[in-house]
């Protein structure tokens, strides 16, 4: 069944992927093996020594294109208590794959990612069999288009890379607990955004210019409570 499971993502996107696997598995024997070449922190998958003995960490999956951003990232969640470290990816594709292979309770995903793009990597994960998994997604800036589009895909939560690291784990532990996770700014500018669309309920008489004479006398005798054979005689409509 974990085999089965391993493959899902791999069988329905199988041009995202490419030869992303036997690239992740060559990287983690290498880490595995000591190796100073391995390309990332795949398959760290444990709790820090801090974390050992303490409640159920929340399991992370770091997914950006810069090697020391990885690094950082990964010495930053493995210092925090009740955190760990589940992996590392180098690109969209790899994300996918150890999305599937680890199930972490969050991916922590730059805007930025090489290969598959972030926000499609988002949406394959907001499939049913990935759902669990709570994608943060972090942006160079507060762009309202990438927020939207971001949300949009799935994702439960946007920060921008200068967040500081309190704040970033606060995400993170909000999104691990069920809920979203957006910087004051953020939510700020969705609630201007919101607040300037039309309210549906509002009546707009303009639209009425556009009616013809007798859908305006039909109109009105829907609002008088007619039924529709009553319309019809009427209107002597046959």
């Amino acid at each position: 069944l974990q085999h089965s499971a391993r493959g899902t993502i791999q069988r329905r996107h199988p041009r995202q992927i490419g030869d992303t696997v036997a690239t992740t598995r060559r990287s983690a024997r290498e880490a595995s093996d000591g190796g100073r070449r391995e390309r990332n922190l795949v398959l760290v998958g444990t709790a820090n020594s801090k974390n050992q003995g303490s409640s159920p960490s929340i399991r992370v999956l770091v997914a950006h294109g810069d090697r020391l951003a990885r690094a950082g990232l990964g010495a930053l969640l493995d210092a925090e208590p009740g955190v760990a470290v589940a992996g590392s990816a180098a690109d969209g594709a790899e994300a996918l794959v150890l999305a599937d292979e680890l199930r972490p309770d969050v991916l922590l995903l730059d805007m930025a990612v090489p290969g598959v793009d972030a926000f499609t990597v988002t949406r394959i994960l907001a499939d049913g069999d990935y759902s669990h998994i709570r994608v943060l997604m972090v942006g160079e800036s507060e762009d309202d288009e990438k927020i939207f589009f971001s949300l949009r895909a799935g994702a439960t939560g946007f920060l921008v890379r200068d967040t500081e690291p309190a704040e970033l784990m606060q995400g993170i532990r909000r999104l691990a607990d069920g809920d979203a996770a957006l910087s004051p700014s953020s939510v700020r500018r969705l609630i201007d955004v919101l607040a300037g669309q039309p309210d549906p309920t509002r009546a707009r008489p303009e639209l009425l210019e556009e009616l013809t004479e007798r859908e305006l006398e039909v109109m009105a005798l829907v609002a008088a409570g007619l039924s529709n054979d009553e319309i019809a005689q009427r209107l002597v409509v046959t």
